[in-house]
This record gives structure tokens, C-alpha cells and sequence, in this order.
């Protein structure tokens, strides 16, 4: 069953390759859904999967790329959108 999760990440995630970094790991475990950079410093999640995959993808979330410092993952579960691929917003 497909969930949708949506919300924002924060902390040091934005110059930091956070979105491309997120893309890359959605398509690898084929979710789908949009990231993009907020004007408060956040990054702005929606994702698209089943369980698990969304699951894998909120522990990632708390990592991102070696350069970032996540400090709150702050994700809900939304209306399903049915995204065709993951793509990075500007």
C-alpha cells in the first residue's frame, strides 16, 4: 500500500547537496515524491512509497550527506499525490 509522507527537514541541509543527495537515494529504493530548499533553511520533503521503503528513507533523512547536520525530521502522512519519479525543485 502506497503512503504519502510529507514535511520538512532541518538543521545545516541546504548547501550541503541534502536534495540531490535525497534524490539519489529515493531512486535507488524507488520512491517517489519532490525535495526542494525552503526559505527559513529547511528542506521541504514529499515522498511516495510503501512502508518500508518510506521507513528507510525517514532513517536516511536523519543522516543525509556527509556534510549536512540534521537537527529535526518532521514528517506527516498526507494525501497521495501519485508522483511519477523524485525530482529536486528549485
Amino acid at each position: 500500500m502506497k503512503i504519502h509522507l510529507e514535511g520538512k527537514i532541518h538543521g545545516k541541509v541546504q548547501g550541503v547537496f541534502f536534495r540531490d543527495a535525497t534524490r539519489d537515494f529515493a531512486h535507488s529504493r524507488g520512491i517517489n515524491g519532490i525535495v526542494r530548499n525552503e526559505p527559513d533553511g529547511s528542506v521541504y520533503l514529499e515522498a511516495e512509497g510503501d512502508k518500508t521503503q518510506l521507513n528507510a528513507l525517514r532513517g536516511w533523512l536523519w543522516k543525509g550527506p556527509s556534510a549536512a547536520d540534521v537537527e529535526e525530521v518532521d514528517l506527516r502522512e498526507g494525501q497521495l499525490r501519485n508522483y511519477e519519479g523524485f525530482k529536486v525543485q528549485s
